[in-house]
């Protein structure tokens, strides 16, 4: 593939910070899960024992939502709902045949519900994970509200989890996304497929540099 074929899609600042993400997510969730369900106790194992686990659990949990706040400020301009992403909502049953719909932007609706939906879990992870946190934390709130927030913890866990499971699965399912993620390019063609409006965006500022 020639370089003039190819947009880059994700510098490697933001390659190397989404899967540190991803990486932290497997140790936090996976473990999260041994914490939720009984029978999965023997998970928390990943981070050693489940003695282990439960002291680090929260440390990797923190890492994380620091490393997806950088995420969060880098993708926020581009994550908000225009006419277009009602025009691919209404088209739906095309986007279901991976067709395509809209003159989409850098995102589209589908992605940009999933960067709210995972900033909101993130965040209620983040505060109430600090209310539930022994010996650091917990101490200063009260019983009831301690309740509360594992009741929210577990809630927006579990929810974190479906979420990034609908992420992959879609970036599976959109050829060309992964290695996006993985090597930072795509085709002309994938981004003028799918992602039409920034496909035109990238093709002017390409015109305006090589003006003299």
């Amino acid at each position: 593939m020639k370089k003039k074929d190819t947009i880059l899609r994700h510098s490697p600042i933001e390659r190397v910070n989404h899967w540190a993400v991803v990486l932290c997510f497997l140790f936090t969730g996976i473990s999260g899960l041994g914490f939720f369900f009984p029978s999965f106790n023997w998970l928390m194992n990943i981070l050693g024992t489940p003695q282990l686990a439960r002291i680090l659990h929260p440390f990797i949990g923190s890492v994380m939502f620091f490393l997806f706040t950088f995420m969060f400020v880098r993708y926020f301009k581009h994550n908000f709902i225009d006419k277009e992403d009602i025009v691919w909502l209404k088209n739906i049953r095309k986007i279901i045949r991976n067709e395509e719909a809209g003159d989409i932007g850098q995102y589209n609706l589908g992605q940009k519900g999933i960067y709210w939906s995972i900033s909101i879990c993130l965040i209620l992870l983040a505060m109430s994970g600090v209310i539930i946190w022994r010996p650091y934390f917990a101490d200063f709130f009260s019983i009831p509200l301690i309740r509360l927030a594992l009741l929210v913890h577990s809630l927006a866990g579990v929810g974190l989890i479906l979420l990034i499971l609908i992420h992959a699965y879609a970036a599976f399912w959109v050829k060309g996304s992964i290695r996006a993620m993985v090597e930072g390019w795509v085709t002309r063609g994938w981004a003028k497929k799918h992602h039409p409006r920034w496909y035109r965006e990238i093709r002017q500022k390409e015109q305006q540099e090589k003006k003299p």
